[in-house]
């Protein structure tokens, strides 16, 4: 305190020095009803700047409380020889099942934000973490296999005097760990840079406070480099297979050939995987909402694992029906590359790998989101039958809905309170645990849930309606026990009154208001929807309360969380194309390199330097329109599928001109990477490069 006394009676406040400069004002203040009036007995200390304080008296408090009786946290001050005082109250108070928590800890407790951005984090590090590994590994293991190659003669050369299978493929897998472990040390370090960037991205998109801190400690360092170690002996051993299995007497003549065709464990293995992608895109026919928009993303990578596995084959025949047509457009230079990319379609399907992995990758997560995000626009916009929705930064008071539904003209009324729910479903011996969001209802009468079973005229305090998808998963039905947690962890059991098919825009589970609303906490309403004849009246109401505002329900209730989530997914992917973007320049260079010496040989028998050049770019543009058919077929199944099973059309929704961006990106990085190349591996005598060692 500053200024004056603490808050004793039921009309008095003390309020910080942000928001009062001396004590004995009046000031109105809203709580969960209209402006009351208090007398300012006291100015307390602002402690920082990210929120004001307003302190009551201890019976006011509670009265104005989401739950009476309840607080939801209890301060503990230590004084002298206060070490481990922490670990005594928790022992003290383990029946009850408490969370002690101390130093910045402490910040989950005091906001709920707070403890809501580390849950994200969490989730993002785990879900996005599992596609950069998945990709990593699958970039690593193309890159891999195309610096193998290139050094064919050298283990050939190995197995003929002597090494075993084991000690080459022990070989590649000791250069490879000694390789990552540099690259794992500076991939740390910049991940410190590109994580500051992240959190100050995250902020802006609203995902994390803006005074969240980036705290850095060497576990998440260590994590890392552990994770690309692992990621990258794994690539070593998928790329030591085929040189370690040179038969020592083939092997000087095998060295300098390309094996015309893949092996059969590994076209077997590829045909088994495309075909277990292609039938995971049928999943979000069956699996509505944002797990079904995340399957069809795996689906897509899971595609383009199998096509990799079979790429040879693949790429191989459509190299033969695009050949005729290069030679004919150029004789020389045309022929040249149409000759080449027959010959060596090994090499143009590891060119072929990472352009297809970045082009279907950046379609299916950009249109999967846009997609579903449509579809939940569309069916609010179906199931909000109201004209006038009531909104407030802080939420609507409960008490509104009353006021309002004594309007003239008002026809109808439906507070709505927005809330999560927590389920469990076991497996087997493993138990998964899903938070989802839910919602709160009075009646139907400006909302549609597109009721199956049962009615909403049941729905009241202490039953439950689930949507279809989750009662046939979860074998519920009509009449039924169904068991979750609110968001605040208190257990629920409520009887099932209803089914409806409108998941997208309610969620699984929607409830009785005052159910929902007395887990909340701020025990408030999130929007009053309203059908009414006369909305002059309903503003006239509304502007008894400071901080509400009534707008259209064209678009339904704010949907500020999907374009939260919209632009968290493409920052996040974003990265992971940035990497895959590296990868792709860097093996092309590599392919392209490689050649040094074919491209000296043609230009001693006659070849003219343009003519390379000319035929490079021909190989360019085979490599990268076989890459934008199959990016392109990869991201099309997906994604018609996932937008029937959400839109009913198999035409995904977002912007047109993404599509042909992404295409015109990654041609442009193909052509120009093998271009560079070219050209530096072109500038020396062709005498002195046809002598250079390989």
């Amino acid at each position: 305190m500053t200024q004056g006394r603490a808050p004793a009676a039921a009309d008095e406040v003390v309020l910080d020095a942000g928001l009062a400069a001396r004590a004995g004002d009046r000031v109105r203040i809203a709580t969960r009803s209209t402006p009351v009036t208090y007398r300012v007995v006291g100015v307390a200390q602002g402690v920082g700047s990210r929120q004001a304080s307003v302190f009551f008296s201890d019976a006011k408090a509670d009265e104005l409380a989401a739950r009476p009786g309840k607080v939801s946290a209890v301060g503990v001050i230590g004084g002298d020889g206060s070490a481990g005082l922490a670990d005594r109250v928790e022992d003290a108070l383990a029946a009850d099942h408490v969370t002690v928590s101390t130093g910045a800890d402490r910040s989950a407790a005091e906001f709920d934000d707070v403890s809501q951005t580390k849950s994200i984090l969490a989730l993002i590090a785990g879900s996005f973490g599992g596609y950069a590994v998945l990709v990593a590994i699958f970039v690593v293991a193309s890159t891999l296999a195309l610096a193998v190659e290139q050094r064919r003669r050298e283990f050939a050369l190995l197995r003929a005097v002597g090494a075993t299978p084991r000690q080459v493929r022990k070989l590649i897998g000791i250069e490879t760990l000694v390789v990552a472990a540099v690259a794992g040390v500076l991939g740390s370090l910049l991940g410190i840079l590109v994580s500051k960037g992240l959190r100050g991205a995250f902020a802006d998109i609203g995902v994390v406070p803006a005074d969240f801190e980036l705290t850095i400690s060497p576990l998440p360092l260590a994590a890392a480099l552990l994770i690309g170690l692992g990621a990258a002996r794994v690539a070593a051993w998928s790329a030591s297979r085929r040189p370690s299995s040179i038969n020592p007497v083939e092997a000087l003549g095998e060295a300098s050939l390309q094996k015309r065709e893949a092996g059969r464990i590994r076209l077997a293995i590829g045909w088994a995987t495309l075909a277990l992608g292609v039938g995971a895109t049928a999943l979000p026919l069956f699996l509505r909402g944002q797990l079904g928009a995340a399957m069809s993303v795996m689906a897509a990578l899971v595609i383009i694992i199998g096509l990799a596995l079979v790429g040879p084959k693949v790429v191989g025949r459509m190299i033969a029906v695009a050949a005729p047509v290069l030679g004919r457009v150029s004789r020389v230079s045309g022929h040249l590359a149409a000759a080449n990319a027959v010959k060596n379609s090994r090499r143009v399907a590891a060119a072929v790998t990472p352009l297809m992995l970045a082009i279907g990758f950046a379609v299916v997560n950009f249109y999967s989101q846009t997609t579903f995000t449509a579809a939940v626009n569309q069916e609010s916009a179906r199931s909000i039958t109201a004209d006038q929705v009531v909104t407030g930064a802080a939420g609507v008071p409960a008490e509104l809905t009353g006021a309002v539904r004594t309007l003239p003209g008002v026809t109808g009324v439906t507070p709505l309170v927005r809330t999560e729910v927590i389920t469990a479903s076991r497996s087997g011996e493993s138990v998964e645990v899903n938070r989802g969001p839910a919602h709160g209802i009075d009646g139907d009468a400006a909302v549609d849930l597109g009721i199956t079973g049962g009615s909403v005229k049941d729905l009241t305090t202490g039953t439950v309606a689930l949507s279809d998808t989750y009662a046939y998963w979860n074998d519920k039905k009509i009449g039924d026990t169904a068991e979750f947690w609110f968001a605040d962890g208190q257990p629920a059991r409520l009887k099932v009154v209803a089914t409806f098919k409108h998941d997208l825009a309610f969620g699984d589970h929607v409830m009785s208001a005052a159910d929902a609303r007395a887990h909340t906490n701020a025990g408030m309403d999130s929007a009053v929807l309203v059908r009414t004849t006369d909305p002059a009246r309903l503003n006239e109401l509304i502007g008894r309360y400071p901080g509400l505002g009534v707008t259209a329900a064209l678009g339904g209730p704010d949907r500020s969380d999907q374009r939260t989530q919209f632009l968290l997914n493409l920052v996040a992917v974003g990265v992971i194309l940035g990497y895959v973007a590296i990868s792709v320049s860097n093996t092309l260079v590599m392919s392209t390199a490689q050649r040094r010496r074919e491209f000296a040989l043609l230009r001693l028998v006659g070849t003219g330097r343009r003519q390379v050049v000319r035929m490079m770019r021909a190989e360019a543009l085979l490599t990268v329109g076989i890459a934008v058919v199959l990016g392109t077929l990869v991201s099309a199944v997906p994604l018609g599928l996932l937008a029937i099973g959400l839109t009913g059309t198999p035409l995904p929704s977002g912007p047109v001109w993404v599509f042909p961006a992404v295409l015109a990106g990654a041609a442009l990085l193909g052509t120009v990477s093998i271009a560079v190349a070219t050209r530096l591996s072109l500038r020396s005598k062709p005498i002195d490069t046809i002598g250079m060692r390989e």
